[in-house]
Order: structure tokens, then C-alpha cells, then sequence
């Protein structure tokens, strides 16, 4: 077959999402790994992949036990990132590959690891791949018993892409990791944690000001904490936000060990959900947040974008800061077309792809990592402006904004910042979004 595999938002909806096409399904099928898809396929994968997010906490190093073929990209990763001091190696052969052996070395390797950092590291993080997957090793307990034997807390990061579609996913696991050396403490009515992001929301969010405004004195995340002591003080936390559907499994955890409750808060960029979401968290909380400058900040940016480009046709990826239905929906709702969607259906987007087909029926949905996409041409499409790095990929030609930094954006400050951005980049500016 020739023809590249897409779908009618108004097909894929009459299906129902329990018969998603198998053409939209990377497990049921092989894997196309476009350039597209490349630097966020796998769960090593570039930005923050289960290895550059297992060192999260303050002062960790991590050791990666696996084949050379799964280290290699780390090296050129940690070095992009800076990281590359924090990396060490223990490299498999056949043997250990095939009998386990490899298993009995790494407290001994964890011991070299903490004699060749300059200060003693606060954790070590062993970060195993697929291999030990299909072994069934239990890296948990061989985590405690290289503990034991060094003294200091040893963490498993499990770069499983064989669970990436599974009940516990690579970047769910490690979130639960990163905070489970976190212990039971008395909890602070003014304090609150922020999970989700391995990077820290924009600093203009809404969400800080609305807090401190409400009381809160006290705002952790991991990745604003400059040491470990900072980092355990998060156990202090009266409640957890959790901003990321992917640290739910970390969230019940800390629930379950240290009485903290959890309250999610979703990245959307339709306002009036934001609105709607502030105020039941608001509810949920005792707390009345006065949101109405941040909604009229963000709606005035949306109009401004819309008066000068309103006859833009978008191609939305998924290697962006944001859920590709969700926000193909609010461009849909603010009066923009979108042609194309790259982004894997499931049951999570599954409402926005119905409400998609009722005002936008003929918008057509991709899978990145379907083989069709070889046959992928821009001749085929109506789009005229992207948003994605691999949507870039796609539509080269085409003006547009990555929108997947590293500094996260949320709520009405994200919405403002999005569409300033894509008003820059379509009106032949250069941005670094």
C-alpha cells in the first residue's frame, strides 16, 4: 500500500473509542520512527525521557545497565543537556544478557559510582532497559541490596519501552520513583506541591499568584528544589496538584505513604474550561480565586491572533506542550481550521476527538508511528501553518511554532503565550518556542 493511513474525526468518532483502527496503534503494528518521531519515540528519548527525568532529584546520578546499543544515545543526550557528568555505565554482553549475571555486579558498580563523584551523590539511579523487562528481573530488591552495601539510597528507572501503552507506562514509573524517597513528616496548611513536569511552569502562570494570594506561602517542585534537603520538604505539602495525568500513579502513592491528597488540575487551552476548572478547584479547596484579568489577557492574545490570521489552516502534532485533540479543539472553538492531527487516540482524548467531529468532521487523524507516514505527502494536505515539531516535520514549508520547550506553560498565562507566539511566527516573526 502507498497511500498514507488517516482517519475522519467523524469516522474515528462513530467507531467509538474501544475500536480505535488498528492503523492508530503502534502496538499493533511496527514502528515507524520518522524524524518526525525520532527524538521523542522512546522512553531515552530527548527532553526529559525516563533517564534525563530520573535525575530529578537534587544531587542523583544514575547508572544505566543495559547494551551498548541503548547507551550510546545517552551519551549524546547527556551531553546536549549538560548532563553528562550525572550518566555512568555498565554495559551487558551476550552472557548477561542471557543468564542475569550482569544483576550480582551493580552494588559493586554502584560503589565505583559514588568513588568517582567529586561529592558523594544523594541517590543513585539505576536505569535498566527492555533486556531486564523480559528477564523479569525484580529491581527493587536489587536496588536494596546495593543500598545496603553503599550506604545511601539506590532507586530503579525503568526505560521499559515495551510498557510505554501498558497500565504502568516508563514516565508514569518514574515519576513514582523520583518521589519515593520522600518520608512521612508533618504537613504545613501552608504548603503545596506542583506534580507533573520535570521542568518548572512558566514563571508568568497565574497559578503562583491565585496561590499565594490565597495563602499559600509555600509552592514546591522538584525542579525548582536546589538541594535534597529542599526536595524532602515536599513531604511537608498539605496537598499535591497534580498538572500532569502521568503523575497520577506518583500522586496515590504519596497519598497511600504520606497522607498527602491529591487535587488535578489539566493543561487546556480552551478558556472557558480553565475557568470552569479554577473555579471547582477553588470549590475543592475553600479557596475563591479572582481569575478575571487572566481571562481577559488571554482572550484579548486569542482575538489579536485571530483578527490578523483568521484564514489559517493548522496541522497539529503531538511533540507539543499540550494534548494534540484538546488543543485542535480550542483552535476549532476560536474559529480556526485544522486539517490534520498527529497524535495517538485512546480513551484519555477520546472526548475531545467526538467533540472535534461535531464542528469539524473532516478534520483527518495521523498516527506518527504508523508505516503509512512514509508515504506522508504536504501535496495532500489543506494545512498552511503548524504547530509541533513534527507537524514542522510534515509541513516544512509552512510557518509555525514548535511550542514544546522546556519551561511548561499552563492555564490562561499558556493560552496567552501560545497564540502571542503563533501570532509572532505566522506574521513572519522568529520566535524559539
Amino acid at each position: 500500500m502507498n497511500n498514507v493511513y488517516s482517519i475522519t474525526a467523524k469516522q474515528l468518532a462513530a467507531l467509538g473509542q474501544d475500536n480505535i483502527p488498528a492503523e492508530l496503534q503502534s502496538s499493533a503494528h511496527m514502528i515507524y520512527s520518522s524524524p518526525a518521531t525520532l527524538a521523542f519515540n522512546s522512553p531515552g528519548a530527548q527532553g526529559f525521557g525516563v533517564k534525563r527525568a530520573g535525575l530529578s532529584i537534587p544531587g542523583s546520578v544514575m547508572l544505566l545497565a543495559a547494551p551498548a546499543c541503548c547507551g550510546r544515545n545517552t551519551t549524546l543526550a547527556g551531553g546536549k543537556e549538560g548532563d553528562s557528568d550525572k550518566f555512568f555505565y555498565m554495559l551487558m554482553d551476550e552472557t548477561d544478557i542471557v543468564t542475569g549475571r550482569h544483576l550480582s555486579k551493580i552494588p559493586e558498580a554502584v560503589k565505583e559510582v559514588c568513588e568517582a563523584c567529586e561529592q558523594p551523590p544523594s541517590v543513585v539511579m539505576i536505569c535498566i532497559t527492555c533486556v531486564d523487562a523480559l528477564l523479569g528481573t525484580d529491581m527493587e530488591r536489587v536496588c536494596r541490596k546495593a543500598s545496603a552495601f553503599v550506604g545511601i539510597p539506590v532507586l530503579p528507572c525503568y526505560m521499559y519501552a515495551l510498557t510505554r501503552e501498558g497500565r504502568l507506562p516508563p514516565m508514569a514509573a518514574v515519576r513514582k520513583s523520583i518521589y519515593s524517597l520522600l518520608e512521612p513528616t508533618p504537613k504545613k496548611p501552608t504548603s503545596v506541591n506542583l506534580l507533573g513536569y520535570f521542568s518548572p511552569i512558566d514563571d508568568e502562570c497565574e497559578l503562583y499568584t491565585m496561590l499565594k494570594k490565597a495563602g499559600v506561602t509555600q509552592i514546591r517542585e522538584i525542579s525548582r528544589c536546589e538541594n535534597f534537603n529542599e526536595y524532602m520538604k515536599m513531604s511537608e505539602a498539605n496537598f499535591n496538584l497534580i498538572l500532569n495525568q502521568e503523575a497520577r500513579y506518583a500522586a496515590q502513592d504519596m497519598a497511600d505513604r504520606l497522607e498527602i491528597p491529591g487535587i488535578e488540575l489539566n493543561r487546556m487551552y480552551q478558556i472557558d474550561k480553565i475557568q470552569t476548572q479554577y473555579k471547582l478547584f477553588g470549590e475543592a479547596a475553600g479557596i475563591k480565586f479572582d481569575d478575571q484579568k487572566y481571562y481577559d489577557e488571554a482572550l484579548s492574545a486569542i482575538e489579536e491572533c485571530y483578527k490578523k490570521h483568521s484564514n489559517r489552516i493548522f496541522a497539529v502534532g503531538e511533540w507539543v506542550n499540550a494534548d494534540p485533540f484538546e488543543l485542535s479543539l480550542a483552535l476549532i472553538r476560536y474559529g480556526f481550521s485544522v486539517s490534520d492531527i498527529y497524535g495517538t487516540a485512546g480513551e484519555i482524548n477520546f472526548a475531545y476527538i467526538k467533540k472535534i467531529s461535531d464542528i469539524s468532521p473532516e478534520t483527518r487523524i495521523y498516527s506518527n508511528l504508523s508505516p503509512t507516514m512514509l508515504y506522508h505527502s504536504a501535496e495532500n494536505s489543506d494545512a498552511d501553518a503548524f504547530i509541533g515539531q513534527d507537524a514542522a516535520y510534515y509541513h516544512s514549508e509552512c510557518p509555525g511554532i514548535y511550542w514544546n520547550e522546556e519551561r511548561q506553560p499552563f492555564g490562561y498565562s499558556g493560552v496567552k503565550r501560545l497564540f502571542t507566539s503563533l501570532n509572532t511566527a505566522l506574521s513572519g516573526g522568529i520566535i524559539n518556542e
